[in-house]
């Protein structure tokens, strides 16, 4: 019987980087044949989200569970540092990833995380190819891989001026990812690194696509000629959740109240997996959606005014049902005809895919502008860390999918009255139907993207053999042979 390619994957802490790694995990397994080892940093809770992700798995993909960072490792004082905290968490477990490998069959490629380069190392002891996968976009991603040629000619601590990548969009300060933003802080000196150490990949995944992004991706491929170490670069997307199995009372009972409701008539409301508001925040936008009147859904945490990413490492994790100890006075009971407010959690494909959801008022990470676009739902940007206002002046300036609501000057949040507008403006007003019909261009787009067509096309890249499967739109899906 011949052996399946096997292939080792590596995402890195978060749901938003373990979902879309195991989506192409499950690709990889069911519709090209291979076979996966996935590997993952042990999470103790069962009740975790991770570990309910990691359940009813195709046979060919099998979970690697690597013990958990040593808290003592990884400890922190200022919460803000995510950069830091994840690339700590994975330098910690990696010291278990040797003794690991060892235990499969032999491994012909490796795919680890953005935040997980510190695999190359191990990897390269052991000679097995290392690709990087990038969940975000391919803007970031230009971003990443041109900083190490950048850095060196930058003055000063913090970025004031665009920073222009060749034949990119130039990124302006106040897009910046929030996290690298002080070149003096060690999540800067980590984004460096992983950028630096990325650029010797056999390969670089990304989840993006032609359609969406197809400057960028070329600028990509020319960086070479500026004399910048590229290595090629694949765009793979959308790589989105395909859905999710109702198993919980309160999803079931979700899906049933928009049953019952009209067509494009319910906002969607979640910021992530990671994102939290602050108290004044949250009840800035209770107030404001209950202005609009217009139906909603709204995924609700407990606010935190500590950081905007406090749930970064517990999404989704079971806590109290929304109360008035963080909403207004007599909210829920005055909203209740209106719309839904749930904890933590929604099955968000389900609810965007649903023909009553308008519009999402979002966090514009990169799964949920994906899943988005994949539906054909217009977004109200609400971009709270990370890359996320990238993201959110990418689709809203160049691909035309989002509205940006004001921020009031001086204060730092958004005032009621703004969120009463944008929902408004989104949900019945001319911006709104312009939204939409160009969030439909962006789906067919998008369906094209992934709907390949099985053509196989072999290539040789640094005396190794891959299989790329190109889609209709041009775009390569993959991977290399044993």
């Amino acid at each position: 019987m011949e052996m399946k390619p096997h292939i080792a994957m590596f995402p890195g802490p978060g749901i938003g980087h373990l979902t879309p790694f195991l989506e192409l995990a499950k690709r990889l397994v069911l519709a090209h044949g291979l076979q996966v080892s996935f590997i993952v940093i042990d999470t103790l809770d069962p009740s975790s989200p991770q570990h309910k992700l990691l359940t009813s798995l195709p046979s060919d993909l099998t979970v690697i569970r690597l013990p958990p960072a040593d808290p003592s490792a990884i400890l922190i004082p200022d919460v803000t540092l995510l950069i830091t905290r994840i690339s700590l968490i994975v330098k910690d477990s990696i010291r278990f990833l040797k003794p690991a490998l060892a235990k499969l069959p032999p491994v012909h490629a490796f795919i680890t995380d953005v935040f997980g380069t510190e695999v190359f190392e191990t990897c390269s002891e052991l000679r097995i190819p290392v690709y990087s996968y990038v969940t975000a976009s391919a803007w970031t991603l230009a971003l990443c891989l041109y900083l190490p040629k950048l850095d060196p000619d930058l003055d000063g601590e913090f970025f004031y001026e665009p920073v222009r990548i060749p034949d990119c969009t130039p990124i302006r300060p106040d897009d910046m990812i929030d996290q690298i933003k002080n070149r003096k802080m060690t999540d800067y000196d980590w984004f460096l690194l992983h950028g630096t150490r990325m650029r010797s990949a056999e390969g670089v995944l990304v989840n993006s696509w032609e359609g969406l992004e197809g400057g960028t991706l070329a600028a990509l491929g020319r960086l070479v000629d500026g004399g910048v170490s590229v290595p090629p670069v694949h765009a793979i997307g959308p790589v989105v959740r395909d859905g999710e199995e109702l198993v919980e009372q309160e999803g079931i009972e979700l899906i049933k109240w928009l049953d019952d409701q009209p067509v494009c008539s319910v906002l969607l409301v979640s910021f992530g997996s990671g994102g939290t508001l602050s108290r004044s925040q949250m009840t800035e936008l209770a107030h404001g959606l209950e202005m609009s009147q217009q139906r909603f859904v709204w995924v609700v945490r407990e606010p935190t005014d500590d950081t905007v990413s406090g749930s970064y490492f517990n999404a989704g994790e079971n806590g109290a049902k929304p109360n008035s100890d963080y909403l207004p006075d007599g909210f829920l009971d005055r909203v209740r005809c209106l719309g839904r407010v749930v904890r933590n959690w929604a099955p968000q494909m389900a609810v965007l895919r649903h023909r009553s959801t308008g519009a999402f008022l979002s966090h514009c990470g990169w799964n949920s502008c994906l899943e988005s676009t994949l539906t054909g739902v217009p977004i109200i940007a609400w971009p709270l860390f990370a890359e996320q206002k990238m993201n959110a002046t990418l689709l809203s300036e160049e691909i035309k999918v989002v509205i940006r609501p004001a921020v009031e000057p001086g204060k730092g949040i958004m005032s009621r009255e703004e969120v009463e507008r944008v929902v408004r403006a989104v949900m019945e007003g001319d911006e709104g139907k312009a939204l939409k019909t160009r969030a439909e261009e962006v789906k067919m787009s998008a369906l094209k993207a992934v709907d390949h067509d099985g053509t196989v096309e072999y290539v040789t890249w640094r005396n190794i053999p891959h299989r790329l499967v190109r889609g209709r739109e041009g775009d390569l899906y993959w991977i290399v042979e044993p």
